[in-house]
């Protein structure tokens, strides 16, 4: 692959409602901040890719209410309805196709103005599936349940991620939950859908994004600390639950797998510094951990008890905080792509881990990680 890098990232606070805010004011917040931080000007964007969904948005062609705010007129544009890691993966390929020499990738989200049950619930079969009222969360707690009792992992195993990382979320200003949790307080709150509980779960939340990918040519005109793509690949599952083992992540570890060759890594565990991964449940650290090959399958558990996830762990995972500490979806796999480029370079604050070199980021779409898509970014070309 020919070299590509983030070049400019923006994102904007995560919080419970921003009713002050409309979609296009979130979207102008966080590719004004992108600009900013690649030194740039929209004149020198050669092409956006948004990422939007008509359902959450409450209209049809979404992509069109932000469209001013990202700067887009007189411009190639592109819409993606999914995770903001594939709205960057197809950012990428259009860099790659040879076209473009910069991208404009930015999200949204509110679900302050969404109803999430009834909006996910779509997401399933109509004939087979959506009468059963399955949605986004009973459909994780099925596939909980399945990875729970296939591998023996406890829901004490799955409340210390809930801990880990909404204490992590203390040093992340732009983290909507930061909260100081025992295990015990975790499995004390109310079931949501057994065995998830509240503080298994994700909060709703409002935010945006923005990254800015370039050219190696480019790249290294615009700023002097470029974030290069060393590894990028994506993988989808079937359709149906009934078709799918769901405590089988055959998907993930397909995409984990491209992106790490592509990269040149053999040994994920020694050679990775940092994972930001999508932990919209508690249960998908582990499975995903599993999955991005840190551990054998059922051992996520276990590499969490053991202090390796800490950020001053053998291999810090959310750090930010994580997805349990903010969720603007379509958002929040763009977020992770952000943080491990702020980690990179240096420059996440509180939140910093020492000597981040190489990173993983982790976006899903569907429910129950039906897809998958992998990002592998590193401080050196």
């Amino acid at each position: 692959m020919e070299p590509v890098a983030v070049v400019g990232v923006g994102m904007t606070a995560m919080r419970r409602e921003r009713r002050e805010d409309g979609y296009a004011d979130l979207v102008y917040e966080a590719v004004r901040l992108a600009l900013e931080d690649a030194g740039m000007t929209i004149d020198q964007v050669d092409n956006v890719v948004t990422v939007s969904n008509d359902f959450f948005d409450g209209r049809t062609i979404s992509s069109m209410a932000v469209q001013d705010a990202c700067g887009s007129y007189d411009k190639n544009v592109s819409t993606v309805e999914g995770d903001g890691t594939f709205g960057a993966f197809y950012g990428l390929m259009r860099i790659l196709s040879g076209s473009f020499e910069t991208t404009l990738v930015c999200a949204h989200h509110k679900g302050s103005e969404s109803v999430m049950p009834l909006i996910t619930n779509a997401m399933f079969d109509p004939v087979y599936e959506r009468f059963l009222g399955v949605e986004a969360v009973t459909s994780s707690a099925l596939q909980a349940r399945a990875y729970m009792d296939r591998f023996g992992v406890s829901e004490e195993d799955c409340a210390l991620v809930s801990v880990k990382n909404h204490a992590n979320a203390f040093r992340n200003p732009l983290a909507q939950l930061p909260l100081e949790l025992t295990v015990e307080e975790v499995m004390s709150s109310p079931y949501v859908a057994e065995p998830l509980k509240v503080l298994d779960c994700c909060p709703i939340s409002d935010g945006a994004s923005a990254v800015i990918l370039a050219s190696a040519e480019r790249a290294e005109k615009i700023t002097s600390k470029p974030v290069w793509v060393k590894g990028v690949a994506h993988c989808c599952d079937a359709y149906h639950l009934g078709d799918r083992d769901l405590s089988d992540v055959r998907a993930l570890r397909d995409a984990a797998r491209r992106a790490y060759s592509m990269a040149g890594i053999s040994d994920p565990r020694r050679e990775i510094d940092l994972v930001e991964l999508y932990d919209a449940f508690s249960y998908m650290e582990l499975m995903w951990l599993e999955g991005l090959g840190f551990c054998g399958p059922g051992e996520g558990g276990k590499l969490t008890a053991s202090g390796s996830t800490a950020p001053e762990g053998e291999i810090p995972v959310n750090p930010s905080g994580g997805c349990l500490s903010g969720h603007p979806v379509l958002v929040a796999g763009l977020n992770r792509l952000i943080e491990c480029v702020l980690q990179i370079r240096g420059e996440a604050g509180e939140r910093q881990v020492d000597n981040v070199r190489t990173a993983v980021a982790h976006g899903i779409n569907g429910p129950c990680g039906q897809s998958h898509c992998v990002w592998v970014l590193g401080g050196e070309r």
